[in-house]
């Protein structure tokens, strides 16, 4: 089975993680400060906190931006549960903007409606997650325009984009438009330290609420311990409460040696995209937009929805391990049980109902990948 995804581990990856393994700390150690500068360095960011998982990182975005029972975050349907998840883990109420049928990312012009509509009711949202999708970059200039009157925070959902550039050149994690921007390094995705997170953010207020809610809430900074115990070592104080979503040494050290290759990685991704694009032009099916600043961490195609299956259940049984991204979020059954239904959000289950995902990432053979061509264009026969 070709798969729609797969990391790509060479004998430094290796070699990496068995040097902790063998003489260093396994967490707690310098391997996590030294990826998350790392980070700062690739994406222009000034900080950078690791965590176990992206959706941890969104929820601390959450948590650190004050998210709390009573606000309202917005967010698109067409993403993984977890970009509005993180926002009901902190009690608020979530809504969602429609997509743009073309970009398959959040819709500008469905976000101008929404505000002035919100304005009018007299509940706009504290913050807006804004889902970089298939690791094209969303337009957060214009975002950040139309939100800016409002002083609605941003937070950056780029689980699929790093590596990628917005249109105006900045690269994603620099948080140019946003106050923080949330990545994933799951083993499908730019680069993997098997399973983690971070959050960048510019902002050292951020930066340290961000440190204190993924490590239990607790601190032992001296200025920030009780009256007499400044010289007391052993001693910690837990501020507030905060969850252990502390990344290991051993998996940021995979990340570090990862990260050398990021932009090799991205350049294979854009190779086989542009193959992708080429080839399925004379095939009846939707292609994605070819956008050079993408991370392109999934390539999409849409068909007849009244075909999606059959054709789906072909190609698997082919051996191409197709997949398909996302259910929309508004669609399932507990978003459904605070009010959500069918028809809400009518482009992103537009979208839903023909997607396809290929398999794409850097190690997919030009040889496998012309077999998914090929077997593509047999099953759409």
């Amino acid at each position: 089975m070709i798969p729609y995804g797969k990391h790509s581990v060479d004998e430094a990856d290796i070699q990496a993680v068995v040097e902790v393994l063998q003489n260093q700390f396994l967490t707690q150690g310098q391997q996590v400060p030294a990826f998350e500068q790392r980070l700062c360095e690739y994406t222009g960011a000034s900080g950078a906190v690791a965590c176990n998982s992206g959706t941890s990182g969104l929820h601390l975005a959450c948590l650190a931006a004050g998210v709390t029972v009573g606000d309202l975050v917005w967010t698109v349907p067409n993403s993984f549960a977890a970009s509005a998840n993180a926002a009901r883990y902190c009690g608020a109420d979530v809504d969602f903007i429609d997509i743009d049928p073309i970009t398959r990312n959040l819709s500008v012009e469905a976000l101008a409606q929404k505000l002035q509509q919100a304005k009018k009711r007299g509940r706009l949202p504290k913050a807006i997650v804004v889902v970089h999708f298939a690791g094209s970059s969303c337009d957060m200039n214009a975002i950040a325009q139309l939100t800016a009157p409002y002083d609605i925070l941003l937070i950056e959902d780029a689980a699929h984009a790093l590596g990628g550039k917005d249109k105006d050149g900045h690269r994603v994690g620099a948080c140019h438009y946003s106050a923080m921007t949330v990545t994933s390094f799951h083993p499908v995705k730019s680069i993997t330290t098997a399973e983690g997170g971070v959050v960048f953010t510019n902002d050292p207020y951020y930066e340290s609420q961000l440190r204190l809610y993924a490590s239990h809430g607790i601190t032992k900074a001296p200025k920030s311990l009780p009256e007499g115990h400044e010289n007391e070592p052993w001693f910690y104080a837990q501020q507030s409460l905060g969850f252990n979503y502390r990344l290991s040494d051993l998996h940021a050290a995979l990340g570090l040696a990862q990260i050398q290759r990021i932009d090799t990685f991205i350049a294979k991704r854009l190779e086989k995209a542009k193959r992708y694009h080429k080839a399925l032009s004379s095939l009846a099916v939707k292609r994605p937009v070819l956008d050079e600043n993408s991370a392109w961490h999934l390539y999409m195609i849409e068909v007849v929805p009244a075909h999606r299956t059959r054709i789906f259940n072909a190609l698997r049984d082919q051996g191409i391990g197709v997949n398909v991204h996302y259910i929309p979020i508004h669609l399932h059954p507990y978003y459904q049980s605070l009010g959500f239904s069918l028809g809400d959000f009518p482009h992103s289950e537009q979208y839903y109902n023909g997607a396809i995902t290929l398999p794409l990432f850097p190690d997919l053979s030009v040889k496998d990948q012309d077999t998914v061509i090929a077997t593509l264009g047999e099953v759409l026969k």
